[in-house]
């Protein structure tokens, strides 16, 4: 019976059962396959796709400035200046350039014609995509003297009727016999451009999905370095939106006019966020902008061309099929590059302005050159760089640690994986850009002048130490996993550990001298309090080298006790502790140890910030004994700063209750009693504790330029920081 049910499906399923979906159907039916997704994401890469087409005309010296409006109705407007697409007939089709554009897949002016020498656009299918994900789409092409107009609903194209609103429910007409490419206006003859207006689709993206401005200027700012002269303007309706534009506003500095950088201008009108960019430098203000430390070398710039030949399909005109051509390629290379002093790689990659986050053929030949030039020159220098005879290898990590640089390409008809275009898949390129690479590293590498000289030494010493650094870490990480540490004698013998086994619910305690730890020992609940002491000021690691930071006896036991390495290595899951809690004296040395150990934990332990797992405690500074009176009984109060004291006092003095003097103020943690440590600072019911985050990626930004400033190696601005604070200080608050 079994086999008979077999057969029987088998003769059943038939060519009947396979569907074939046409034009735009198959772009409704598996958006994903074309835009990546149907959230956020998806909907933002569908604006990407119309920008894209003016950026393309931008490269191509057809355009000047593009506009891109976000509606209330959940709509988006792009316009651009360019040459306009093109509203005459295409022939074999019978049909208006326009509508051939927008409505059939896999067509358009970017498939080596002639028309986009390169392009973003490659496979045809990124206007007709977004109109057929649009509830309604309208195009307006400014040509000829003329402005024309079509309009489209789910990729179908008609003639709404906007008596009553222009939105996508209004009454729709579709055209049945022929299309009409509409003339609404006469303009000038010179006047060129496209207007391109699309509602999301909300029976493909979610409702609650929206246009993110974040996202946008970001790209448009990116943009705006990557085509010099092209202007680039977001503008923003919506009036439910200002939390997360001024989160934006707080990322992107404003430039004044004549800086070098870029011209940002931030308006406000009629309620509406306006932002325009237009950057007339190239990539070496690109990672100008986008280094995040003090630089160890100029920023090197590296640009040629290269060709290579490659076999493409061409369409015969004559037999109209596609044949095999073998055709050169000419592949622009543009790459800039600079080292700073921190250990963070910043990275970016783009093929014909369009970024690649996941890297590509072009990416891997940058890096390969990268590897095999610094690995020969670090050879080259091995006695200088006191290597001995030490057979040590250097890794792309070691390399890239402190790199900020920016590689693009520019190449007709570059092979991507998949329509997003987020891998360049041309092998082709990586031969050339990794000869690029080469030649202008061996050019800097070997020239004469005595700045070269210095700065590529320092980039060798900076390699050589990371790879170091990188031994050591390895090293220190496999000796303080949790498992070892419990089964080995190898923690610092003055950690007072706690008794749980776990690091759920349990804290570590740096306490300020063996004084304090004392009496932390007796507030302590010992099941899931755990201390360790330290000796005065850590090292100022800031300052200091990687492997100078590794040999430090404190900094290497605080990495050691927390578990979970440090650098590049550090794994927030193997940390011991759930909670960090630095524990220092409420005076100016304990705050100076607290920014030591915090800049310790930003530079080599950040995921512990970054997860909200570091703690400042908070001691008191006062103690007030209240006298008994009448039924009230006596009361200890405990106060944590001057103003808070004096309020107190007052209250006290309105009431007629009087207090027991001299005040007690603490002078360090050692003063207190345990019980008074506890119920103050230690036991969770009872204390407060300040928490260390990173809220976002421009809290990142300040927090380095913070550390730099006041723990980093150049003084200047430090001094010019202490002098003008200097005048803000009042003296009436000096405790002496």
């Amino acid at each position: 019976m079994a086999k008979t049910a077999s057969t029987s499906q088998r003769e059943t399923y038939t060519a009947r059962h396979l569907s074939v979906l046409e034009g735009l159907e198959a772009v409704r039916k598996r958006p994903g396959m074309y835009i990546g997704s149907t959230d956020q994401r998806g909907l933002m890469h569908c604006l990407w796709e119309i920008i894209d087409n003016g950026v393309d005309e931008a490269l191509e010296g057809h355009c000047s400035t593009i506009a891109v409006t976000i509606h209330p109705d959940h709509s988006v407007s792009v316009s651009d200046d360019g040459r306009g697409i093109p509203v005459d007939t295409v022939e074999s089709l019978g049909l208006s350039g326009v509508e051939v554009v927008f409505t059939k897949l896999h067509a358009g002016g970017k498939f080596g014609n002639g028309s986009y020498s390169s392009s973003g656009g490659l496979h045809g299918v990124g206007a007709s995509v977004v109109n057929a994900l649009s509830a309604r789409l309208d195009v307006e092409v400014d040509r000829d003297g003329k402005t024309y107009m079509m309009s489209f609903r789910r990729g179908e194209p008609g003639v709404f009727d906007d008596s009553n609103g222009r939105t996508p429910n209004s009454p729709f007409t579709a055209f049945t016999d022929s299309s009409q490419l509409r003339v609404i206006n006469k303009i000038p003859r010179n006047k060129t451009g496209t207007r391109v207006r699309f509602w999301a689709d909300f029976q493909i993206f979610p409702a609650t999905e929206g246009f993110s401005c974040k996202l946008l200027v970001d790209r448009c700012r990116q943009t705006s370095f990557l085509v010099p002269g092209l202007t680039l303007t977001v503008v923003d309706e919506r009036e439910d939106t200002q939390e997360e534009v001024n989160s934006t506003l707080g990322d992107y500095p404003t430039f004044t006019e004549g800086d070098t950088h870029a011209v940002a201008l931030k308006e406000q009108n009629n309620n509406h966020r306006v932002y325009s960019f237009r950057h007339d430098g190239g990539v070496v203000d690109f990672v100008d902008f986008l280094a995040p430390d003090q630089a160890v070398t100029d920023i090197w710039h590296f640009s040629d061309t290269r060709t290579y030949t490659e076999t493409v399909q061409t369409l015969n005109e004559k037999t109209h099929h596609m044949e095999a051509v073998e055709t050169e390629r000419k592949c622009h290379i543009d790459i800039a590059l600079r080292w700073g002093i921190g250990y963070e790689t910043t990275h970016r990659s783009f093929v014909n302005i369009v970024a690649t986050p996941k890297g590509g053929t072009h990416v891997a030949g940058f890096e390969q050159a990268l590897v095999k030039t610094m690995r020969s020159q670090v050879k080259k220098n091995s006695r200088r760089l006191k290597l001995g005879n030490k057979q040590l290898k250097l890794e792309k990590d070691d390399i890239l640690a402190g790199l900020t640089s920016v590689v693009t390409v520019r190449v007709p008809e570059p092979q991507f994986e998949g329509q997003t275009k987020e891998i360049l898949g041309t092998p082709q390129v990586r031969a050339a850009v990794a000869s690029v690479v080469s030649e202008g590293l061996d050019t800097v590498f070997d020239s004469k002048k005595r700045d070269d000289k210095q700065q590529v030494f320092q980039v060798l010493e900076k390699v050589v130490g990371e790879m170091r650094a990188r031994i050591s870490a390895r090293m220190h990480k496999e000796i303080s996993r949790r498992k070892n540490a419990l089964e080995t004698s190898s923690l610092p013998a003055k950690l007072a550990d706690c008794r749980t086994k776990t690091p759920q619910g349990s804290e570590l305690f740096i306490v300020e001298g063996d004084s304090a730890l004392g009496t932390a020992k007796k507030a302590r609940s010992a099941e899931f309090q755990a201390l360790f002491p330290i000796r005065g000021k850590i090292l100022n690691v800031q300052k200091a080298s990687t492997s100078d930071m590794l040999s430090n006896a404190e900094c290497a036991a605080i990495i050691q006790v927390i578990g979970a390495g440090s650098g590049r290595t550090f794994d927030l899951e193997q940390a011991r502790y759930e909670k960090i809690i630095m524990m220092t004296d409420a005076d100016v040395d304990g705050a100076h140890i607290r920014t030591l150990l915090l800049t310790l934990f930003f530079r080599y332990m950040r995921p512990l910030v970054e997860a909200g797992r570091v703690y400042a405690a908070v001691p008191p500074l006062h103690r007030v004994e209240v006298n008994a009176k009448g039924r009230k009984k006596r009361e200890l109060v405990y106060t944590y700063s001057q103003e808070e004291l004096e309020d107190l006092l007052k209250r006290l003095q309105r009431s007629g209750r009087t207090y027991k003097e001299p005040i007690q103020r603490y002078k360090g943690l050692g003063e207190m009693d345990a019980h008074q440590l506890a119920e103050t600072t230690m036991d969770p019911q009872m204390r407060s504790l300040r928490r260390i985050t990173l809220e976002d990626e421009q809290a990142l930004i300040e927090a380095q330029e913070m550390f730099e400033l006041l723990m980093g190696s150049t003084v200047a601005p430090r001094k010019e920081f202490i002098v003008r604070g200097a005048k803000q200080l009042d003296e009436s608050r000096i405790d002496a």
